[in-house]
C-alpha cells in the first residue's frame, strides 16, 4: 500500500467527486479511478458508492479516511523530523504579530533545514481566501476563529493588559481591576479592522461578567492607542505584543487583576496537503510577551 494511493483516496473522499480530486492532484481522472480501485481490491472491500450522479464514502471507507489521514500525517511527522519544512513558507498574519513571527522563524530555521520565508500582507478576507485557495500555507490569528473551510490550532496565550492615557488618574498603577475603569469609557479595536482581536477581546472581557460601559466604536488598534493618548475618559485592552509593537509613549499599558488572557492561533487549510504548516505551528508558541509597561 502506496501512501500516494492513500491520498488520492483521501483526496477524493473529501471532494466526494472523481474530476475534482483529479484537479486538485494535477492528474488525468481515470488514474485516480484505477488507484481508488486497486486500494479496494488490496483492502477487499469497497469504500465508495459511485453513480452517475454522485459519490458517497460507505461504512468502511469512512473508517479507512480515519484511517489513511492519521497514516499521511504520521508520514508528514516522519519527513519533518530532519528539520521544518523545506522549500518555501508561505505566512500571513494580524497585525501586531511581528515579534511572534521572527520567533517562530528563528524556531524553525534553528532545526537545521533551510527554508525560505514569504511573508504576504493581506486585507482579512483576503488573508483568508488565500488560504484557503493554498496560496499561504500557515495564518497567525489571535483568538480560535471559526472560519469555513480552515482550521485553527491554539498555539499560545497572550495576556491582555488595559491601555489607558498617561494623563489617567490610574496610570501608575501596577494592576488595575477592570471594575475600577467602570466610569471610563471602553473602546475595543473595530470589528471591521481585526475581526478575529474583536471577537477574542470581546470575549475575554465577557468573561468576567462586569458590566463596562463601552464607547464610540474604534478603529485599528493603532489608531485607537493613539486617541486614548489623548482622551483620558477612555481605555481600552490589547494583546501585551501589540502593545509593544504599537510603541506608543502618551499611554500606560497596566496589567488587569484578575489577570485576562487570549488565545492565539495558527491557521491552517482544512483540506489539502497542511500536514507541514500543522507541524510547524507549534513554533509560533511561547516566547514573545510584551513588557507589562
Amino acid at each position: 500500500m502506496e501512501l500516494r494511493t492513500l491520498r488520492y483516496f483521501v483526496t477524493v473522499a473529501e471532494e466526494l467527486h472523481f474530476g475534482r480530486a483529479a484537479e486538485r492532484l494535477h492528474i488525468a481522472q481515470p488514474a485516480v479511478s484505477q488507484q481508488i480501485a486497486g486500494l479496494e481490491r488490496e483492502l477487499g472491500v469497497r469504500l465508495l458508492d459511485r453513480s452517475s450522479r454522485r459519490v458517497r464514502l460507505t461504512a468502511a471507507g469512512t473508517r479507512v479516511l480515519d484511517a489513511a489521514r492519521t497514516a499521511l500525517a504520521a508520514a508528514e511527522h516522519v519527513r519533518l523530523a530532519t528539520g521544518p519544512p523545506t522549500g518555501t513558507l508561505r505566512l500571513g498574519a494580524a497585525t501586531g504579530l511581528t515579534a511572534r513571527l521572527e520567533h517562530g522563524i528563528d524556531t524553525l530555521r534553528g532545526a537545521g533545514s533551510p527554508f525560505e520565508v514569504v511573508l504576504v500582507d493581506l486585507p482579512l478576507t483576503a488573508r483568508l481566501n488565500a488560504l484557503r485557495r493554498g496560496e499561504l500555507d500557515l495564518v497567525l490569528a489571535r483568538g480560535e476563529p471559526t472560519e469555513r473551510g480552515i482550521e485553527a490550532i491554539p498555539t499560545w496565550t497572550e495576556q491582555l493588559l488595559a491601555v489607558v492615557s498617561a494623563r489617567h488618574p490610574l496610570a501608575g498603577r501596577a494592576t488595575v481591576g477592570a471594575d475600577e475603569l467602570a466610569g471610563t469609557a471602553l473602546r475595543i479595536p473595530g470589528r471591521r479592522h481585526d475581526r478575529h482581536l474583536h471577537e477574542a477581546v470581546a470575549a475575554a472581557l465577557r468573561g468576567t461578567g462586569m458590566r463596562l460601559e463601552l464607547g464610540r466604536p474604534a478603529g485599528a488598534a493603532r489608531d485607537t492607542v493613539i486617541e486614548i493618548g489623548s482622551d483620558p475618559r477612555s481605555w481600552t485592552v490589547l494583546p501585551a505584543d501589540q502593545i509593544t509593537e504599537i510603541g506608543a509613549t502618551r499611554v500606560a499599558a497596566i496589567p488587569l487583576e484578575p489577570p485576562l488572557t487570549v488565545t492565539g492561533s495558527v491557521l491552517v487549510p482544512e483540506r489539502g496537503p497542511g500536514h507541514a504548516a500543522r507541524c510547524a505551528a507549534p513554533a509560533f508558541g511561547g516566547a514573545p510577551t510584551g513588557p507589562a509597561r
